[in-house]
C-alpha cells in the first residue's frame, strides 16, 4: 500500500510538470496542438499504463488544450481554445480563472467550459504575444482542483505593413570615367511584419529610374554604375529611383520608393585650349610699369584643381622679357603685364608665344602634351607725345663758398624723344628755396652763382630745372639739382664759451686756473687745430700765463701765490686763438679773472647775497644788515602810507554824508542844535556821526519827500505865531518826523539827541532864544555829542524871508 500511494503521488506532481511541458512545446511549435479530445485521452492513457510499469514517468496530464493561436486584425470575436481539466465531469463543478496580460480586456474565458476567447482584434506589430495564467477551482470546496499554470498566446502575423526606406534622403558621389559596377550608395529598407512567418517581410530591389547607368542588387539594395566612361562635362548628375517589394515581389504584396542623387565628381581628362591662336594688344608707350596690356585664357572643361593652369611667354621670338603673364586665381586668365619702359621710337611691335600647361596631371586619362597648350600674342606700341628727357636722373655739383657771381656751376641737358624732335627751354621751378642763389641759361641750360654763397648759412642747395617743349603742348619735366658748397678758411676761431675765471686767495703759483677751448665755423677737410697765446707785451705777465695742450685746449696757469682781494680784486687777461687754415686766421679775447675768497672746498659763489657782498667789498654780515634796515624802511613807509590813505577816505565819505544830510538853504526842519562853547561866540554846526553814512540807493525819493516836508515847515511856520505847544498841528508834525525816522531803514545812524521845543507862546515877534524852553537836563545816555557852544546865530523871525530861515 505504501509503495502504490507513493506512486500515485509521484505521478500527480508529474502530472503538473507535464502542463508546463505541453504549454513550451505549443509555444515552440505553432502547429503542434491536438486535433481533438479523443487523442488526448489515448495519449493519457498511454502514458497512465507507462506510469505503472515506470515509476519514475509522468502518469497523466491534468488539462486538456485547444488552439492557442490567434490571427492579427480580425475584428470578429472567436473561440481560440480551451482550458478542461480531468476533474470536470460536465456537472459544473469547476470554476476556470483567467489571469495575466490582457486578460479581461483582450482576452477572456467561459468559468464553466474554461472556452477562451477575443474582445477585439489584435495587431502584431504592437504586441506579438501574450503570456497568461490558468487555474481550476472547485466550487463547492473553493479549492485549486489542479495547481496554476502558465501559457502563451501567440498572434499570427498578416502582410499588412508597408516597407520603409532607413535614411533618406540617399546622396552619393562618384568620380568620372570610373568602371561598370563601381558602387554607388546602398538603400535599405525595413518591414514591420514578422519575417519567420511566410513571405510578408522578404523584401525584393529594382531600378523604376536610371537604367542603363545604373544597376541595383535585389537582396542588398547596393546601387552599382552599368555604363562605363561616364563624362562630368557631358552630365554631371543623375536621379536614380529604387522600388522595393514584399512578399518576393510576389502580386499582393506592398511597395515603395526613394531616390538616390550621383553626382559625378571632376577628374583632369581635359587639357587646356586656346581659342585664338593669335591674341593682339596695343599699349601707349608711356605706359608705366605693372600696366595690364591684356588677357588671355585657355579654356579647360574641368572645375577646381583640375582646371588649374600656369601661363608663360616663351623666349623664343622678340624680347619677350619687356613683359610678363600671371596667373589670375580667380578667373585662370592669363594677365600680360608691363615689365620694362616702352619707347616708340626704339621698338613698336612685340611678337610672343605664351602657353597654357595644367598644374595637376592625370595620365590615366591624358598624356602629357594633351595638358598644355600654346597661342602667339602681339603687343603693338602706341606713339605718345611725351615731355623731354634729361640724359641724367640726378645732377650733384660742387662750388667753392667764395666764387665770384658768375661762375659757372655746370650744365643740365634735356632731349624731346619724340621724332619730331621739339626744341627745349630751360628754367628753374620757382618754388625751390635756393632759386636767387644760382641762375640758369634758358637755351643750354647752363648753371651759374648769382649771388655770392656761404657755407656757414647753407652748405646744400637743391634746386629743381624744369625743361619745357616750345610745341603747342609745352610739355615739361623737371630733374633736381644737389649744389654743395665746399668750404674756406673765412671765419675766425672763438672761444667757445663767455669765460669768467676766478683764483682763489690761496692758490699757489702753477695750478690751473681755467681750461679753455674754442670753436670755429669752418669745417676743413683735415679737421680744426686750434693754437692758444698771449698777446705779445714787451714785459711776462708776472700773474698769468697760458699753455696750449695741443689737443685744441688751453689752461690758465698761475705765476704766483700772493693774489688777495684787499690788493686787487680782478685781473685781465688776452688770449689770442689761432687756426690752422690757409690763410691763417686768429682772434684775441679778454678774459677777466676775479680775485675770491672761496669756500673750504674752493668754489667760489658766482650767485646770491655771498656773491653780491664779494662782488661789493663787504663782508656778508654787513650787507645781511643793510638790507635788513633797507626792508624795515619799506614797511613802515608802506604802513604810513595806507594809513594816511585811508583817513583821507574817511573824510571824503563823512563829507559827502554831511553834504546828503545838509538841508537846504531856503527851509529846514524845525530843530536848532545848540551847542554851548568859549568866547561866547555863536556857530550853527551839525551833530558828527561816529560812523560813516550808508549810501541812500534811493536818493532822489529822499529828495522827492523832502520838498513835501520843506512844504509842511513853511505852512506851519507862517502860523506859528498863532499855535500853541498843545496845538494839534504841531503835535502830528513831531509825530510825523518820529514815524518817518523809525520805519526808514537808510537813515544814518545819527550820535546825538534832536530836540524839538516850542518856540514862543503867540509873540508877535518869537522868542530869540529858546535856553529857557528846556525844562530839563541831557542825560549822558540820551546824547553822545562833543560839547558845543549854546549861542547860535538865529535868522530873524521879522526883516528875513521865510525862505532864509534855518532850522
Amino acid at each position: 500500500m505504501g509503495s502504490a500511494e507513493e506512486t500515485h503521488g509521484w505521478a500527480l506532481q508529474m502530472s503538473t510538470l507535464s502542463v508546463l511541458a505541453t504549454v513550451m512545446v505549443f509555444a515552440m511549435f505553432p502547429g503542434g496542438v491536438l486535433s481533438d479530445m479523443r487523442d488526448t485521452q489515448d495519449l493519457e492513457a498511454q502514458q497512465l499504463a507507462q506510469a505503472s510499469t515506470h515509476p519514475h514517468h509522468r502518469l497523466k496530464r491534468g488539462w486538456i488544450w485547444k488552439q492557442l493561436f490567434v490571427p492579427e486584425e480580425d475584428p470578429t470575436p472567436r473561440v481560440i481554445g480551451q482550458l478542461k481539466s480531468d476533474s470536470d465531469r460536465g456537472e459544473s463543478s469547476i470554476r476556470y480563472i483567467l489571469s495575466g496580460e490582457g486578460a479581461g480586456d483582450v482576452f477572456e474565458i467561459d468559468e464553466y467550459s474554461g472556452e477562451i476567447r477575443t474582445l477585439k482584434k489584435l495587431d502584431r506589430e504592437e504586441k506579438a504575444f501574450y503570456v497568461l495564467q490558468a487555474q481550476a477551482i472547485n466550487r463547492r470546496s473553493n479549492e485549486p482542483e489542479e495547481p496554476q499554470s502558465e501559457f502563451i498566446i501567440k498572434v499570427q502575423d498578416i502582410n499588412d505593413n508597408v516597407p520603409q526606406f532607413q535614411n533618406e534622403p540617399y546622396v552619393s558621389s562618384i568620380p568620372e570615367m570610373c568602371p561598370p559596377g563601381t558602387t554607388v550608395a546602398q538603400v535599405t529598407a525595413t518591414d514591420a511584419d514578422d519575417p519567420m512567418f511566410g513571405n510578408n517581410a522578404k523584401l525584393i530591389y529594382s531600378i523604376l529610374q536610371g537604367e542603363p547607368y545604373f544597376s541595383v542588387e535585389p537582396k542588398t539594395g547596393i546601387v552599382v554604375t552599368s555604363w562605363p566612361n561616364m563624362d562630368r562635362e557631358a552630365r554631371e548628375q543623375y536621379l536614380v529611383v529604387v522600388q522595393v517589394k514584399d512578399m518576393l515581389g510576389l502580386s499582393g504584396g506592398y511597395s515603395s520608393s526613394t531616390t538616390v542623387t550621383v553626382s559625378l565628381t571632376d577628374v583632369n581628362d581635359n587639357g587646356p585650349m586656346f581659342r585664338h591662336h593669335v591674341y593682339s594688344f596695343a599699349v601707349p608707350e608711356n605706359a608705366a610699369v605693372d600696366t595690364t596690356v591684356g588677357r588671355i585664357m585657355a579654356e579647360d572643361g574641368d572645375i577646381g584643381i583640375n582646371a588649374r593652369m600656369t601661363y608663360s611667354l616663351e623666349d623664343d621670338l622678340e624680347e619677350s622679357s619687356t613683359f610678363m603673364i600671371k596667373t589670375d586665381p580667380g578667373t585662370q586668365e592669363g594677365v600680360i603685364l608691363l615689365a620694362k619702359p616702352l619707347d616708340y621710337e626704339t621698338k613698336r611691335r612685340f611678337v610672343m608665344a605664351a602657353e597654357a600647361v595644367n598644374d595637376h596631371v592625370d595620365t590615366r586619362f591624358l598624356s602629357l602634351e594633351e595638358f598644355k597648350d600654346r597661342t602667339s600674342v602681339k603687343i603693338f606700341v602706341e606713339d605718345v607725345d611725351e615731355p623731354p628727357v634729361f640724359l641724367s636722373p640726378v645732377y650733384e655739383w660742387k662750388v667753392p663758398e667764395n666764387s665770384a657771381v658768375g661762375t659757372v656751376v655746370g650744365t643740365v641737358s634735356a632731349r624731346d624723344t619724340d621724332t619730331v624732335n621739339n626744341p627745349i627751354r630751360y628754367s628753374t621751378d620757382k618754388r625751390s628755396a635756393t632759386t636767387e642763389a644760382f641762375r640758369i641759361d634758358p637755351n643750354n641750360g647752363t648753371v651759374t652763382v648769382a649771388k655770392l654763397l656761404d657755407r656757414e648759412t647753407a652748405n646744400w642747395h637743391n634746386v629743381t630745372i624744369l625743361a619745357k617743349e616750345k610745341s603747342r603742348n609745352h610739355l615739361s619735366s623737371s630733374v633736381v639739382v644737389f649744389i654743395r658748397v665746399l668750404d674756406i678758411n673765412d671765419n675766425v676761431p672763438r672761444l667757445a664759451r663767455d669765460y669768467r675765471p676766478y683764483i682763489c686767495e690761496g692758490t699757489q703759483a702753477g695750478e690751473i686756473i681755467q681750461l679753455l677751448s674754442a670753436v670755429d665755423p669752418d669745417d676743413p677737410v683735415e679737421g680744426h687745430h686750434f693754437y692758444f697765446s698771449m698777446v705779445p707785451e714787451k714785459h711776462i705777465n708776472p700773474n698769468f700765463t697760458i699753455r696750449d695742450n695741443q689737443d685744441n685746449t688751453a689752461s690758465i696757469v698761475a705765476r704766483r701765490s700772493t693774489f688777495t682781494r684787499k690788493d686787487r680784486t680782478q685781473y685781465l687777461l688776452p688770449v689770442v686763438v689761432m687756426d690752422s687754415g690757409s690763410p691763417a686766421l686768429s682772434s684775441t679775447s679778454t678774459l677777466t679773472v676775479g680775485v675770491c675768497s672761496c669756500q673750504p672746498a674752493g668754489h667760489c659763489p658766482t650767485g646770491g647775497v655771498e656773491a653780491l657782498a664779494l662782488s661789493m667789498g663787504v663782508s656778508l654780515q654787513t650787507l645781511l644788515g643793510f638790507v635788513v634796515c633797507l626792508v624795515t624802511l619799506t614797511v613802515l613807509s608802506v604802513l604810513m602810507l595806507m594809513v594816511r590813505r585811508h583817513r583821507r577816505k574817511q573824510q571824503e565819505g563823512l563829507a559827502v554824508a554831511v553834504k546828503e544830510l545838509e538841508l537846504p538853504e531856503t527851509v529846514s526842519q524845525k530843530v536848532l542844535y545848540y551847542g554851548e562853547g568859549g568866547g561866547g561866540g555863536a556857530d550853527l554846526e551839525f551833530c558828527q556821526p561816529v560812523f560813516p553814512l550808508r549810501p541812500h540807493p534811493r536818493r532822489r525819493e529822499r529828495r522827492l519827500q523832502k520838498e513835501d516836508i520843506r512844504a509842511s515847515i513853511r505852512m506851519s511856520l507862517r502860523e506859528s505865531h498863532l499855535i500853541g505847544p498843545e496845538d494839534e498841528v504841531f503835535r502830528q508834525f513831531i509825530l510825523d518826523r518820529l514815524a518817518e525816522a523809525d520805519q526808514d531803514p537808510y537813515v544814518p545812524p545819527f550820535d546825538c539827541l534832536r530836540t524839538y521845543a516850542y518856540e514862543g507862546s503867540g509873540s508877535p515877534t518869537g522868542s530869540l532864544s529858546s535856553l529857557d524852553s528846556l525844562p530839563f537836563e541831557i542825560g549822558p545816555e540820551q546824547s553822545v555829542c562833543p560839547p558845543r557852544p549854546y549861542l547860535v546865530r538865529l535868522t530873524p523871525w521879522h526883516g528875513g524871508g521865510e525862505e532864509d530861515t534855518i532850522f
